[in-house]
């Protein structure tokens, strides 16, 4: 294959990456629809708001752990094979997950789909970078980003439709035909590949890096549990988090075969990159959290009118994130991304003027706008990150821009829906104060609780009903405008360190005469 000119098949190759990578995609966007009904304790399995945010986090740890240890192994043994592999055992722990019992054995299942999914997703972007030439690769990581868009479409919709007509579990099982007919499209159509001189593993990073992050990421739901950050239940296992990441950051420096390379935020294009899009992923995991039970409690629409309802958001980035490059190259960097940051900034923040009463129509447009400007961040970002390292070391680029993504997104869960928990606890305990204390503390810990012990008490339980809503929306608006600040960092981030666009060199000798 001609580096200059890409391989002859890379845009069918690039089609199946991007079918292979739905299945990852859709099962998260599908989650956050059937949430509400997994928290139903007689369809579902009765999880607490806790025990969702580990559903969710529970892969996002696993993935982001294991993230760089499959990116260099896929780069040693060969990246259609590790895609192929990461298939299979997505589509397995898919089947745990769909039969799961109760909430331990889904959170298990969705971290065995956590391994696939890392096996899978820097095997796509690694073999992007391999089949196409330099001048094409932002078009095509552009498109990669399109179809990522196109799953963020129809999963919610998809989730909606499995959740009214069938048991929660189909939600997983539908990853199941999309695996086998990805894993058959992998081994007729796409190409092996491999690192002429791949990295060695590292698995005392990879150890030191999950045990950080879970660590970290527990003290933090446990504080939103527990309603403050002063228990040694929440300090405990945060500090102890961040000093093993402290000594993973050490030891990461000190190997010179890092799972994580620190030295690369040095390049500025790279670090300011990463840092905007974990920064994005932070807010916008965090602010889907909330903004599933405000639309099907809340606003009181079905899962399938709440899945449509998403569609605006997801039709957005299909729309923009192939046409994303062009801006970026027309506009530069820092200018593009710096709008686009300002853009999702304010749409985070607009969640804070919502309530019971808020338009439709409004509540539409915000989504619309709000994928927009993400589709004008995500691709450029991507593209930065992938270009700032050599070609031969595209698995470890991507698996380090999907781990912080993933890991920001995790701590984006964790953290606002800690924000969200604790101040829905205190709002509601005013109206909860006439029940028994047992039912007090289980009605309180989040809106799903309260409803659930509404429709146990009957008739006497309505009065509970606008307070659960007015709590939930009060806390939502805290949660908004928490989000919103983060982002108001990643403005900052990007117009400070994003590089803008790059100027035509003058030579002396046409140099025009300085203006006095």
């Amino acid at each position: 294959m001609d580096p200059n000119t890409g391989h002859p098949r890379r845009w069918g190759i690039l089609g199946v990456l991007v079918f292979s990578l739905l299945a990852v995609v859709l099962d998260n966007t599908i989650l956050n629809v059937a949430m509400k009904t997994i928290a139903d304790k007689t369809v579902g399995l009765g999880a607490s708001q806790s025990e969702l945010e580990w559903a969710i986090n529970s892969y996002t740890l696993v993935f982001a752990g294991l993230l760089f240890t499959f990116g260099v192994i896929g780069d040693r043994t060969g990246r259609k094979r590790m895609l192929f592999i990461g298939m299979a055992l997505f589509g397995l722990a898919s089947l745990a997950s769909a039969y799961s019992q109760d909430p331990m054995q889904l959170i298990l299942a969705r971290a065995a789909m956590g391994i696939g999914g890392a096996a899978i997703m820097p095997a796509t972007l690694a073999i992007i970078s391999n089949v196409f030439p330099p001048s094409e690769r932002g078009k095509a990581i552009g498109v990669w980003a399109g179809g990522v868009g196109l799953a963020v479409a129809i999963g919610p919709i998809t989730g909606g439709v499995l959740i009214e007509h069938f048991w929660w579990g189909s939600v997983f099982l539908i990853n199941v035909p999309i695996v086998v007919i990805s894993m058959i499209l992998i081994a007729t159509i796409v190409p092996e590949s491999r690192d002429p001189k791949p990295s060695k593993l590292d698995p005392v990073g990879v150890v030191l890096s999950i045990i950080g992050l879970v660590a970290i990421v527990y003290g933090i739901i446990r504080g939103g549990e527990l309603a403050t950050v002063a228990s040694a239940e929440v300090l405990v296992p945060t500090l102890v988090g961040v000093a093993v990441l402290g000594l993973f950051v050490w030891w990461e420096r000190r190997i010179d075969h890092p799972v994580f390379d620190v030295r690369s935020f040095s390049n500025v294009r790279f670090s300011s990159a990463i840092g905007m899009m974990g920064i994005v992923f932070f807010a916008m995991m965090g602010g889907m959290f909330f903004l599933t039970f405000y639309l099907q409690i809340v606003m009181g629409f079905t899962p399938v009118q709440a899945g449509a309802l998403m569609i605006p958001f997801a039709a957005a980035q299909l729309i923009f994130a192939p046409l994303s490059q062009r801006v970026n190259e027309r506009f530069g960097g820092k200018l593009s991304a710096t709008v686009s940051m300002a853009v999702v900034t304010l749409a985070l923040g607009s969640y804070a003027l919502m309530d019971q009463n808020t338009p439709i129509v409004l509540i539409e447009i915000v989504f619309f706008v709000q994928g927009a400007a993400m589709a004008n961040i995500m691709p450029p970002a991507t593209t930065a990150i992938m270009e700032s390292l050599p070609r031969e070391k595209a698995g470890v680029g991507s698996a380090m821009s999907n781990t912080v993504r993933q890991v920001a997104g995790a701590l984006g869960v964790a953290v606002l829906g800690s924000v969200l928990s604790s101040n829905y606890r205190g709002e509601i305990a005013p109206a909860l104060a006439g029940l028994p204390a047992a039912e007090q503390h289980e009605a309180g810990e989040s809106i799903m609780a309260t409803m659930g012990v509404v429709q146990e008490m009957g008739d006497q339980g309505r009065a509970l009903v606008q307070p659960a809503f007015d709590a939930f929306v009060n806390g939502m608006h805290v949660t908004a405008l928490v989000s919103a600040v983060i982002g108001l960092i990643g403005i900052a981030v990007v117009a400070r360190w994003m590089p803008g666009k790059p100027r035509p060199v003058q030579h002396a000798e046409t140099k025009e005469p300085a203006v006095v």
